[in-house]
Formats: structure tokens, sequence, C-alpha cells
């Protein structure tokens, strides 16, 4: 059987039912379309194996000079090499070794480019009254990107959205993940019923369902 990944456990049956029906209400009174996304990482972050492969292969190699070689650059150096392919696999099957390689401004830039990519794989550019917005979770940096529309945001500015999801980030950070999402998606709903209320024809253009991404082996 297949393990799950931290995006499939993140959020119960329970409350992915929860957060569909949120999700349902919104889109019963409003022309919105609202899509919840999870995903377990943003990048492979490749650079952060590099840098932590050598880094974690030169301190065994360090270690292992003093202690057998005597401290001898003539040893360091072919140990630091043999030693940097299997350290930089370690950092690929245990990703959160990676955190301390990477800057907050690489994550933050991921995660906004992989939520960006999201919006137009999963169609929320193709409302027809461009009303479609993204709440986006990426697990491994423990941030939240919420995307809107250009129908949307010539009602708003990004403020709006950057509001929402420090609320789901603050939520989640008190494991109150759910009740934060919840509570974001209805504030959304209110401030959709004023500029885009439902209209006849109207119909469900996308899933409700929560999407979940896991990391690819």
């Amino acid at each position: 059987m297949e393990e799950q990944s931290k995006a499939e456990l993140f959020f119960t049956e329970a409350d992915k039912e929860r957060l569909r029906a949120v999700v349902l209400d919104v889109e019963s009174r409003t022309i919105g379309e609202v899509v919840v996304m999870v995903v377990d990482a943003s990048d492979d972050y490749p650079e952060a194996e590099i840098i932590g492969g050598i880094f974690l292969s030169s301190l065994v190699s360090v270690i292992l000079t003093f202690l057998f070689f005597h401290a001898s650059i003539f040893w360091f150096v072919p140990i630091s090499l043999v030693l940097f392919f299997p350290s930089k696999l370690l950092l690929r099957s245990l990703p959160y070794l990676k955190k301390p390689f990477l800057g907050a401004d690489r994550k933050e830039e991921a995660v906004k480019t992989r939520a960006f990519v999201a919006f137009y794989e999963h169609g929320l550019d193709k409302t027809r009254q461009n009303t479609g917005v993204l709440f986006f979770l990426s697990l491994f940096e423990r941030k939240v990107h919420v995307l809107a529309d250009q129908g949307i945001y010539s009602k708003i500015g990004q403020e709006t959205p950057d509001r929402y999801a420090r609320i789901v980030a603050e939520g989640i950070k008190k494991d109150l993940a759910c009740n934060a999402l919840c509570q974001a998606i209805q504030d959304t709903g209110q401030l959709l019923s004023i500029h885009f209320s439902t209209i006849a024809g109207d119909t469900n253009e996308l899933p409700d369902a929560v999407i979940i991404e896991k990391v690819k082996k």
C-alpha cells in the first residue's frame, strides 16, 4: 500500500467535506469560483540538495580526517567527494533537511510561482466572469498564497487576498487550519456577494473538493 503524503493527510475527511460545503455555500450566493489546493512543496529546491550535500560531506570528512588521518587535506578532499552524492541523496529523501539551506525569499518566490502555475493548470482563469479564487497551501514552506482572477482584481487590490492568506497561515500555526480556511473562504464570499452576486444561468464551473498534490517520486 502506497504511503500517504503530508498533503493527503493534512485535512481529515471531515475537514475536506466541511471545506467543500463552505465552497458550495459561497458559490451558491455568488458567481465566484473558489478552489482550495494543498501541496507537499512548491519546488524540489535542487540547489539546496547541492549546497547541503557539500556541507554535510565536508562536515563528515572533517570529522573523519581528524579522527583517523591526522587532519590531512589529502584525505579530506577525496572523502568529501565520495560522500557528496550520498549526502545529496539523503537531502532528497528527507526534504526537511533542505530548510537550513534555503532563504525565506527563495521559498516565498517558489510558493507564489507554483500558485500562479496551479491557477492556470486548474482552469481558474477560464471562468466566464473571471471570478476564480485560489487558496494555495504549500506545506514544506508553511506558506499560504491566495490568487484571484482579473474580474475580482478590478474591484479589489492584492492586499485583500494577502489578508486572507495571513488568516489561513495563522490558523495553520495554531493547528486550526480548517477553521481558518473556512473563515477566509466565508469572508471571500461576503466580499464577492457585494460585487459578484449570483445571476440567472450561473453554473458550477470548477471542482469543489480540495485538490491534493503530493511530491512526485
